[in-house]
């Protein structure tokens, strides 16, 4: 067997969207990690995971048939610039603008944009301001 390495944070494990158009979804967030550093982990024809993100159809397995509803992720952004690219990035690949980048009233330093990926979820960037991190991700090794 293969061994795997994932990074996880502290609250969520993994989360799982059932989209209509695997390949749209594809180049979508393909787009919006690479800018914002998270390679994807790996795909098939029925779906595509990186890190705590699996994206299928609906036809998976795991999906049961049933697509999700509309949710809403937020990634983080190592800067200002990273989110800027973020949103650049979703809205040259099938986002539609939800929220420009900009400094949001959420806490002093709070900048984000928001975008609609392409079953209108809504997609976040969000860099907290100048932070220092105990570690960069939680490594587990199988």
């Amino acid at each position: 067997m293969e061994t795997q390495e994932l990074h996880r944070g502290r609250l969520i494990d993994h989360i799982q969207l059932v989209v209509r158009d695997l390949s749209a979804s594809r180049t979508f967030y393909a787009a919006i990690l690479d800018v914002l550093g998270i390679p994807m982990g790996g795909s098939s024809e029925e779906y595509f995971w990186a890190d705590e993100l699996f994206v299928s159809t609906a036809e998976s397995e795991a999906a049961q048939g049933r697509l999700t509803g509309r949710h809403h992720l937020a990634f983080q952004a190592q800067d200002r610039a990273m989110v800027d690219a973020f949103y650049r990035a979703a809205l040259e690949h099938g986002g539609k603008d939800n929220g420009a980048p900009g400094e949001r009233p959420y806490h002093p330093g709070y900048y984000a944009a928001f975008v609609l990926d392409p079953d209108g979820n809504n997609i976040e960037a969000v860099h907290h301001g100048e932070a220092v991190r105990s570690a960069a991700s939680v490594r587990i090794t199988f």
